[in-house]
């Protein structure tokens, strides 16, 4: 029986005395469903792109709110996440590369609990909501503390934040080996030296560790149906990171569709542009040439978004078992990307560059009674406003934090009532810092509060790093320069 079948029997049993998903829920207050997916950047067709096959993120924004200019504080999976889950900027934690920022240095997540919370499920629990991590939502692919190499005591990545870590591994080994899976229990992590960029060989979804996932959000969701608390669910998808692999259908469902080259295929000019060295480590069919032939990008870009379809499908059965289940108009929705990442644009395939591709990725929230349907708000909003945001919309008993919330709340352009809530977004990477207005782009690398390596694009005439303007617009640079966090003296 597939896990959209479990929920319709199951659900005909549960007690009908429930008449509102209010009450459902036990509380007023509301749900909150927040859904990771990795290296998710803005290539789905809600975004104006027809040849991509997302109809269930296409129609949770058509219910919500589509931001089509969030941009991530820090172009790399770890230090992105720890920017949300902590709504603290890199410019006050210092974060600005490392993976494994919430467990290990100077701001790692104190084992011995705060006077105030230290991340976002954290405050949740502690205002009694009831706490389940499913995937990746911190760095590790289950919430545990293990390295790539397996290395690790497994205890929790964020410290008395879940009630539960729930994450399924079937027939993988726990952690690295469900992030970076092949079919039948293989993984590039488990010593076998499979290295394949690309696999779409099975037949159902739950043969691959996402489909595992919504499977047992589903569950889960049954679960809470029953209970008297209201619920965070961190549910954090895998694909479409490397490697590609998803069910045969995905793939098969490209065939025939013409997908668009990059504009930009080039090796950029640009200071900030990098070898794409975990891409091209894994085993391709086709020539390994630098940069790919035109033949072979597409091939990689149909293989990503095969990867975009299959993790879209399984949103699609969470969120319809979230209706089945009476928990929708109690539940706010968020579906965030965790960065963006260059397809082969300027001959980039990865994220790790302080550059529009790279920061720039999916943020759409659906909040009920709140958001306003089909709303698309080009504001410039950042990941550590998702924090706040929370906070106001679910009201919650606990709101003490262990450091001040470097974000903003998103519900005035949530309900309309505003358009803009900042000027300019920034994010960070290394030792440079990334200013973007509803132009432009600055990057600049900061040594002892002076700026250097200095590039300006116009994003209005194209994303992708071509031009560098900071010589032929002085005064463009030093207004955008003003922009760049003060520094500490």
């Amino acid at each position: 029986m597939n896990a959209c079948c479990l929920v319709a029997v199951l659900s005909m049993l549960l007690v009908q005395s429930q008449n509102s998903a209010a009450e459902t829920s036990g509380k007023s207050q509301p749900n909150v469903l927040l859904i990771a997916i990795d290296d998710l950047r803005t290539e789905l067709g809600c975004y104006g792109l027809p040849y991509v096959q997302s109809p269930s993120l296409d129609q949770l924004a058509s219910e919500g709110v589509l931001f089509t200019n969030h941009f991530v504080q820090v172009p790399t999976c770890g230090a992105s996440r720890y920017a949300m889950l902590t709504g603290r900027s890199p410019q006050n934690s210092g974060v600005t590369r490392k993976n494994q920022a919430f467990y290990s240095g100077p701001s790692a997540l104190s084992a011995k609990q705060t006077a105030g919370a230290q991340t976002m499920p954290e405050l949740f629990r502690r205002s009694g909501y009831r706490t389940t991590c499913i995937g990746k939502i911190s760095h590790t692919a289950d919430g545990r503390v293990f390295e790539y190499n397996g290395q690790g005591d497994g205890r929790d990545e964020l410290p008395h934040a879940w009630d539960e870590l729930a994450t399924p591994f079937g027939s993988w080994k726990r952690g690295w080996g469900i992030f970076f899976a092949y079919a039948n229990g293989r993984s590039r992590e488990d010593g076998s030296g499979i290295r394949d960029l690309m696999e779409f060989k099975v037949e159902q979804d739950e043969d691959l560790p996402d489909g595992l996932l919504a499977k047992t959000a589903i569950e889960k969701l049954l679960e809470y149906k029953q209970g008297d608390q209201p619920f965070f669910l961190g549910l954090g998808f895998f694909k479409p990171h490397l490697p590609f692999v998803a069910p045969q259908q995905d793939w098969e469902a490209f065939e025939n569709v013409k997908i668009p080259p990059v504009p930009h295929p080039e090796k950029p000019g640009s200071t900030y542009w990098h070898k794409s060295g975990e891409f091209y480590s894994y085993d391709m069919e086709y020539e390994k040439t630098r940069p790919l032939s035109p033949a072979a990008r597409e091939n990689v870009r149909r293989g990503y978004l095969a990867c975009v379809r299959y993790t879209d499908r399984q949103v699609g059965k969470v969120l319809t078992a979230l209706d089945e289940l009476g928990l929708r108009e109690n539940t706010i929705v968020i579906v965030w990307g965790d960065h963006g990442w260059f397809l082969g644009d300027s001959a980039l395939w990865a994220k790790h560059a302080p550059l529009e591709r790279a920061l720039k990725s999916t943020l759409m929230i659906r909040a009920p009674g709140v958001s306003a349907a089909g709303l698309k708000s080009a504001a410039l909003v950042e990941t550590v406003d998702i924090y706040p945001t929370l906070i106001d919309l679910c009201q919650p008993a606990f709101r003490k934090t262990e450091y001040p919330l470097d974000g903003k709340s998103l519900k005035p352009i949530l309900t309309g009532e505003q358009k803009e809530i900042r000027e300019a977004a920034l994010s960070y990477w290394n030792d440079a810092v990334s200013v973007r207005t509803q132009q432009y782009r600055l990057t600049t690398t900061l040594n002892k509060g002076k700026p250097g390596k200095i590039e300006l694009y116009d994003i209005i005439e194209t994303p992708d790093p071509v031009e560098n303007l900071a010589k032929s617009k002085p005064e463009v640079v030093k207004k955008l320069l003003q922009y760049l966090p003060a520094q500490k003296k």
